[in-house]
């Protein structure tokens, strides 16, 4: 874990000439078929389809349940009515790569988590909230679980959140079992 602290203060130094955005992420590794590895940052999310039911393998990075880390890194968690709370009143998640301005008092630090496969799991998505603010975690294993191409499933998520009105950036992965 040490290595990737190092590694992600070297990125951020080194890419000042970017601007001042920031992202989410969730990533995930199969092993031999049968171990599946998540890691997540942020609000980008793993839902895996167990026996045609959702089940959420990562947890979003609100800021209400990480206010007490932000406030001992000097930041303040705020929520106006009608909105979701925010750090500093800007940022919707507490765990970012990159917002240079908020960096003092985000977290870029990923939760990871090991599954290990087995028969009652059909597939995974991995999405960033681009989906996730438009669609529930039952709804979006609903529509790709009986499409078998993992790309047309990806393809017909995203397609989806835009019908929807997604005004975030949507990406998307579907990892078949099996």
């Amino acid at each position: 874990m040490e290595d990737y602290h190092v590694a992600e203060y070297r990125n951020l130094e080194n890419s000042l000439q970017l601007g001042p955005g920031g992202s989410t992420a969730v990533t995930a590794i199969v092993i031999d078929g049968k171990d599946l590895w998540i890691a997540n940052v942020g609000d980008s999310r793993a839902v895996v389809c167990e026996l045609g039911a959702a089940n959420q393998l990562t947890v979003d990075h609100e800021p209400h349940v990480e206010r007490k880390r932000i406030e001992n890194k000097g930041g303040f968690v705020t929520t106006l009515p009608g909105d979701v709370p925010r750090v500093n009143g800007q940022l919707a998640v507490a765990r970012a790569f990159g917002d240079q301005s908020l960096k003092a008092h985000l977290s870029s630090e990923p939760d990871m988590r090991h599954v290990p496969i087995d028969a009652t799991m059909d597939f995974v998505i991995l999405a960033s909230d681009g989906l996730w603010k438009v669609m529930k975690n039952q709804e979006a294993i609903d529509l790709v679980k009986t499409i078998k191409d993992p790309q047309a499933a990806a393809k017909r998520l995203t397609t989806e959140a835009l019908a929807r009105n997604s005004k975030d950036d949507i990406s998307c992965i579907v990892i078949r079992f099996g």
